[in-house]
């Protein structure tokens, strides 16, 4: 990351007599920048459901088939590949709009502009009619979200101090979640809204809830409107005026990956951010299928409860896991996240033997909600802790977290077809054992020193100065 050292893990007394009280760890929570950070979030998560699971559920209700419903899970490639174009958003800036607010909030306003139309398009087409141009308004709204996530992640590391990193993740993590669930239970009710009480035709029920959502996209605006720009941009800016735009973007572009790709174990580092939110990945493909096809729930009980109950829980994990990152070593909470993730998968397998009961599938979903956002906070940290090159952090944050998604998009689409082919129970199932080659890499890469390079006298991840 930009400014970072590397310092030596000092004796155990000095490290906890480093390490904040938890007044101390929850007052940081309500800094402005942390708060900016938090907006932020709810703005990086509120498109990701409307071209993912709101997007299925249309689907699900629709005539096309469950295998082309997994199939669906490719639109989103654009987060997968949104480093090939992270390095412009690192060199170049938006005519007018970057001159007037900065680099970093000119791209995110000109990147909401841009996803507030993709939205619009992709709500005003219809599955039954034309599954193609679905498709195509999916990936828009994915591109839209993947280069606004760009920019979010290279504000967040450049702009919170060290002391803020734990919290504005575990801030982030919670509104990111709270994002999803308005695009997720709250669209599911819009729709149900236009549909039941106004009388709408369902294919402009579903049009009318996803122009809702794109009006949503105003709360990031705001937010952008609100924020200060990082003081480096200003130094990034008169560098820039002695430069060549082109020349600019292939040396940030060249310069990231040839400085990642030179580390030591580089190759065994990236197979393990593809692998370790696999898990994950593969229920979260099928979790809508699964409660309203397998279970026999409707719409808003799908809405109320795997949504709704799940907000508390989100929040209390996202806030457990910035505790988490924050009090405990990267390789020990990396354990800790790897666990918990493969015992909610196992929650579910219990849940597809049981006879349908709303106890059962709250429980379910307090459990998949809590100890997923513990375990997207921590590896989110990871994730920042690699960026370690003060000139490429945006373009490597990037490729790190356009990786991370490589099993929710390609690994995990053939997951509807195993579901049919094996049955909801066996799906959980082999999900919990897609887990063991992530675990083998983590308990690899410990045994090498890995984590070690990474950590701060506290125990706290490494983080951006």
């Amino acid at each position: 990351m930009a400014g970072q050292t590397t310092t030596a893990v000092p004796s155990a007394p000095a490290a906890a007599a480093a390490r904040p009280g938890w007044r101390e760890a929850a007052a940081v929570y309500l800094r402005r920048d942390v708060l900016i950070v938090l907006f932020l979030g709810f703005s990086a998560g509120l498109p990701l459901a409307l071209s993912g699971s709101t997007l299925l559920v249309w689907m699900a209700e629709s005539s096309v088939n469950l295998t082309t419903i997994g199939l669906f899970a490719l639109v989103g490639t654009p987060y997968t590949i949104k480093f090939l174009w992270a390095p412009v958003v690192d060199a170049l800036d938006i005519p007018i709009l970057c001159r007037l607010l900065g680099r970093r909030r000119g791209w995110l306003i000109f990147s909401q502009l841009l996803l507030m139309a993709a939205i619009v398009f992709l709500g005003i087409q219809n599955p039954d009619v034309s599954p193609v141009m679905i498709a195509v308004g999916a990936v828009l709204v994915a591109t839209a979200s993947a280069t606004q996530d760009i920019v979010i992640d290279a504000y967040r590391v450049e702009k919170l101090d060290t002391s803020e990193q734990a919290a504005g993740m575990g801030s982030y993590v919670a509104a990111y979640r709270i994002g999803m669930l308005v695009s997720t239970a709250g669209a599911l009710f819009i729709v149900s809204f236009f549909e039941k009480v106004q009388g709408f035709d369902k294919a402009t029920s579903w049009t009318l809830s996803y122009v809702v959502m794109a009006g949503f996209v105003g709360v990031g605006m705001v937010t952008a409107l609100f924020a200060r720009e990082p003081a480096r941009s200003a130094e990034v800016a008169a560098a820039h005026a002695q430069e060549n735009p082109l020349a600019r973007v292939w040396k940030a572009a060249i310069g990231a990956f040839s400085e990642f790709l030179t580390r030591d174990m580089a190759m065994a580092i990236l197979a393990f951010v593809i692998l370790f939110k696999l898990c994950d990945a593969f229920v979260g493909a099928m979790t809508g299928p699964f409660v309203i096809r397998g279970m026999g729930y409707s719409r808003e009980e799908y809405a109320a409860i795997v949504k709704g109950l799940g907000l508390a829980a989100t929040l209390t994990g996202g806030i457990a896991g910035g505790f988490v990152a924050r009090g405990l070593d990267l390789r020990t909470s990396l354990w800790l996240a790897a666990f918990l993730q493969m015992g909610s998968n196992l929650v579910f397998a219990l849940q597809a033997v049981s006879a349908p009961s709303y106890g059962m599938l709250a429980f379910v979903i307090v459990a998949e909600n809590f100890t997923g956002a513990i375990g997207t906070v921590i590896f989110v940290a990871y994730l920042s802790s690699l960026c370690q090159s003060p000139l490429h952090t945006a373009t490597q944050y990037a490729l790190l977290s356009a990786l991370s998604a490589v099993g929710r998009t390609y690994i995990s689409a053939p997951a509807g077809w195993v579901a049919g082919q094996t049955g909801w129970f066996w799906f959980f199932v082999l999900s919990c054992l897609t887990a063991i080659p992530s675990l083998i890499l983590l308990w690899w890469l410990q045994a090498r020193g890995h984590f070690a390079t990474l950590e701060r006298p506290t125990g706290k991840i490494a983080a951006d100065d």
